[in-house]
């Protein structure tokens, strides 16, 4: 194969348009969302944080950055930060030592409150440019791509 037969080929691929759309689209989103956040005084990670744990309840320290796709020495960080402003507390697991567990406070709890039914409302906003259907079949179409993509990271 010629290399200008490539280069034709390559064109009618969707692979590179598909990514570079999907990278688009995931940045002006987040970009959204940053600054919706941003407006109750937290960053995207500690309001991660902080939502997991008004979900999920008390998590391990060592779990919450498998939640929140966060590097294990950010975790320290971003918890500290939220202790300081009381919306956590770090609590020692009784029969592990070596465990401890982060908490969200009554002041957390309260901050989550107030924020999510606005937050929802920005959410919707943001995603508005797509019915309802084809919001489910992005998820399953996104589903099946990240699936994949991990798939291909374990074989590796």
């Amino acid at each position: 194969m010629s290399e200008q037969d490539m280069y034709r080929k390559k064109k009618e691929d969707p692979s590179l348009k598909l990514f570079v759309v999907l990278s688009k689209a995931q940045r002006a989103i987040s970009d959204l969302v940053k600054d919706d956040i941003q407006r109750y005084g937290l960053n995207p990670t500690e309001f991660g944080v902080l939502e997991l744990l008004y979900h999920q309840g008390d998590q391990p320290l060592q779990k919450i950055g498998e939640k929140i796709l966060l590097a294990s020495g950010s975790i320290t960080y971003v918890v500290d930060k939220l202790e300081k402003k009381e919306y956590l507390e770090r609590i020692p697991c009784p029969e592990d030592r070596r465990i401890t567990y982060a908490a969200i406070t009554e002041k957390g709890r309260d901050l989550l409150h107030g924020i999510f039914p606005d937050h929802w409302k920005q959410i919707e906003a943001i995603t508005s440019g797509l019915t309802d259907e084809e919001k489910v079949e992005a998820i399953e179409l996104l589903k099946k791509l990240g699936t994949y993509a991990d798939q291909q990271k374990e074989g590796s």
